[in-house]
């Protein structure tokens, strides 16, 4: 379903260059529960933003679902990532005045889905989050548990096959990101991709697989020993 090949980014600041990722190489399968992890300045977060299209290696190359990236436009990447990529972020990024609904709906504004539809796919996966009676409440109205679960169904409404999750816990308290954590394996168990950035030990238990980065490098790829099996375990 993706794969890394080889993958460099460099940046260039005020004529410095710094090399984040250095040779990078690994396959996910359909279906995969991957946590990357690595410390600050690792390279995890630049790998995830070339893995969902949010920015172009420097060389090397980049497979998802048989499309190279190397050979898209940005408009044809823009699309494809709306179309088959759902993204859930640290600071959830709603529109605060904006209602549940409203949130969750923005990513068919761009797509082809008939306007008669939208309705009951919002609602799909509100419901998928147990957010429904909060449908129509305004987004800066919610706990921040509850947040990022209205960030998990709008990463859900287009029906992705992969989901992005960049530190999605970051911002919880341990109840609310054990209940995020839980919704995202029981996405993963139903057929999602799911790729996990995460600096926290606990929180990457709950995948099956781990990549570890450091200094631009794979310094660890395989299973995850201590794999969390419930959301309950997620407080011991």
């Amino acid at each position: 379903m993706i794969a890394v090949k080889n993958i460099e980014k460099t940046y260039n600041v005020d004529g410095v260059e710094t090399q984040a990722l250095r040779g990078v190489s690994f396959e996910i399968q359909k279906g995969e529960f991957v946590a990357i992890m690595g410390p600050s300045g690792s390279g995890k977060s630049t790998l995830l933003h070339v893995m969902g299209f949010l920015d172009r290696p420097t060389a090397g190359s980049y497979v998802v679902l048989q499309k190279r990236m190397e050979e898209l436009s940005d408009d044809q990447l823009a699309f494809f990532r709306n179309k088959e990529m759902g993204f859930v972020f640290q600071s959830f990024n709603l529109l605060s005045r904006s209602s549940v609904f409203e949130n969750v709906e923005l990513p068919l504004l761009y797509s082809d889905v008939p306007h008669g539809r939208r309705r009951h796919l919002v609602e799909e996966a509100v419901r998928a989050v147990g957010l429904e009676e909060k449908l129509w409440v305004e987004a800066g109205r919610l706990s921040g548990g509850q947040q990022q679960r209205v960030a998990i169904a709008r990463a859900l409404v287009n029906d992705p096959g992969i989901i992005f999750a960049d530190e999605p816990t970051g911002n919880l308290d341990s109840q609310s990101g054990a209940q995020v954590m839980s919704i995202l394996k029981t996405l993963n168990k139903n057929g999602k991709t799911v790729i996990l950035v995460t600096h926290e030990t606990y929180t990457s238990e709950f995948a099956r697989r781990l990549i570890k980065l450091l200094d631009g490098k794979i310094e660890y790829d395989g299973p995850i020993m201590h794999q969390r099996n419930s959301s309950e375990e997620f407080f011991k």
